[in-house]
């Protein structure tokens, strides 16, 4: 299995537990790993044989700056849910930050794995 991959994702959303959050956008970023056979795609140079980041992170960005989150949990479970259902993915990784989150801190966030983690030689995140 290989991996298709996006990395710093940043969309803004409404994300947070307090009333002051509730009134404003804040910005997450996300780096999410998707599991799919690209051997086909490779071979015959076709773009409907993969699964295209660019497809994936104009959903991201479209379903996240519409949805409203009390926690980065359970957006992070809405996504991979999301991913795995809608583009058939075996098993998808994603890390969900919220930066401006803790003052002292580059980010904080959650990273998930959902689904049958693939085997692939000299893979390391």
């Amino acid at each position: 299995m290989d991996i298709v991959y996006i990395r710093q994702l940043k969309i803004d959303t409404v994300i947070g537990i307090f009333d002051w959050e509730r009134q404003i956008k804040q910005t997450v970023c996300l780096d999410v790993d998707m599991a799919v056979d690209i051997r086909q795609a490779a071979a015959a140079e076709d773009i409907d044989s993969t699964v295209s980041y660019k497809t994936v992170s104009d959903r991201l960005v479209d379903f996240i700056s519409s949805s409203e989150f009390l926690l980065v949990e359970t957006m992070a479970e809405e996504i991979a849910q999301l991913l795995r259902s809608e583009f058939d993915l075996p098993w998808v990784r994603l890390r969900v930050g919220k930066p401006a989150a803790i003052a002292a801190a580059a980010d904080v966030g959650v990273l998930i794995e959902r689904g049958e983690r693939p085997k692939i030689a000299n893979y390391s995140a």
